[in-house]
């Protein structure tokens, strides 16, 4: 299982970023996935997830309305598409299964910041 994610950077409040995560070693139309962070000294949380077929989605509360997850079986690859960023957004973004808590890739980190 290997799981790349791709995307991050810095940028100012208000801005966008999108993040791809390709996934390889698994079938990855058979499972769901989550877009997790991480911000520095906190505990990893999820964001937002795609059902296996891409049909149903769910977000946390804060990225409601600004972020978009959506997924391309074909290219085996999931995508988090972040608008109207803001500072607390600053995190490491992970990708990985839903139901796995293994098998991490190294992430991509995104930095919002004027």
């Amino acid at each position: 299982v290997q799981l790349v994610e791709s995307g991050g950077g810095l940028v100012q409040p208000g801005g966008s970023l999108i993040l791809s995560c390709a996934a390889s070693g698994f079938t990855f139309r058979a499972y769901a996935m989550i877009w997790y962070r991480q911000a520095p000294g906190k505990g990893r949380e999820m964001v937002a997830r795609i059902s296996h077929n891409g049909s149903r989605t769910n977000y946390r509360d804060s990225v409601k309305g600004r972020f978009t997850i959506s997924r391309d079986n074909a290219k085996n690859t999931v995508y988090l598409q972040m608008n109207s960023l803001k500072p607390e957004d600053t995190a490491v973004y992970y990708c990985n299964r839903d139901g796995f808590s293994s098998g991490w890739g190294q992430g991509t980190q995104v930095t919002v910041s004027s």
